[in-house]
């Protein structure tokens, strides 16, 4: 993959990600986990890809508030589930505006295919 964008705000690990990016691929990390994630820095040392970090949405504590909030008012989000090896559609979608929910990528079915 030429990029990942990772919202997970929840200890996962990261190798798995990085070791799906092409080189020079890029690793985006916008969650804030409450305990750092470890990263494993030989594929980096190597110039295989390039990891930032950073999301000015604020933390575990008030992602948590915006959640209650949101089940308090019964306000949800529809989302389409895809899988990984369909992103490259999705963004094909989205350049001609054929999108009528946020895409969710199913990383954790992707990850555990059998094939």
């Amino acid at each position: 993959m030429d990029g990942i964008i990772d919202t997970v705000s929840a200890p996962h690990a990261l190798l798995p990600l990085i070791e799906m990016l092409k080189i020079d691929g890029k690793l985006i990390l916008v969650g804030a986990p409450l305990i750092p994630p470890e990263l494993p820095v030989f594929p980096l040392i190597m110039g295989k890809e390039e990891v930032d970090c950073g999301s000015k949405i604020g933390g575990m504590k008030e992602t948590q508030e915006m959640i209650d909030f949101a089940a308090k008012h019964n306000i949800t989000a529809d989302v389409e589930v895809i899988p990984m090896d369909y992103v490259n559609t999705a963004f094909e979608r989205v350049a001609k505006a054929d999108v009528k929910y946020r895409f969710v990528i199913d990383v954790e079915n992707t990850l555990n295919s059998p094939y």
